[in-house]
């Protein structure tokens, strides 16, 4: 199990510096669009914060994730596809567990972290505008 996890450590690691790096601000960069677009949305709606939501109010929760998930499974989707087309290219092997990895991290953890704080920026600059 220690070898599983020093491998996939170093295999996850050796993207930073290997080949197709650009995606590791091309696929970030995606998600914090679609970010930005749901927290405008949520502030002309007037919505609670996104991540706050999800942690604060459990009955909407499973709700709340299926949005976020509709609005960024296409950027988790291609981030997976890249992620194997990389390890085909460079480990010459698939693993499907550092995939996912790479695309959680790449996809939906920017739209997860973006979304609240525009959100929360765009109110406060509608109330400073309607003052």
């Amino acid at each position: 199990m220690e070898d599983l996890l020093i491998r996939i450590w170093e295999d996850l690691a050796g993207r930073v510096g290997g080949p197709m790096k650009f995606r590791l601000i091309l696929q970030p960069t995606i998600a914090a669009i679609f970010a930005i677009r749901a927290g405008l949305g949520d502030a002309v709606e007037g919505k609670p914060a996104y991540f706050w939501a999800i942690l604060s109010n459990p009955s909407h929760r499973s709700e709340l994730l299926r949005e976020g998930w509709k609005a960024v499974s296409k950027v988790f989707a291609m981030a997976v596809a890249i992620d194997v087309i990389y390890q085909y290219l460079v480990l010459r092997w698939f693993y499907p567990a550092e995939a996912l990895i790479v695309a959680f991290g790449l996809a939906f953890i920017p739209y997860l972290l973006i979304r609240g704080p525009v959100n929360r920026m765009a109110r406060r600059f509608r109330m400073e505008d309607e003052t």
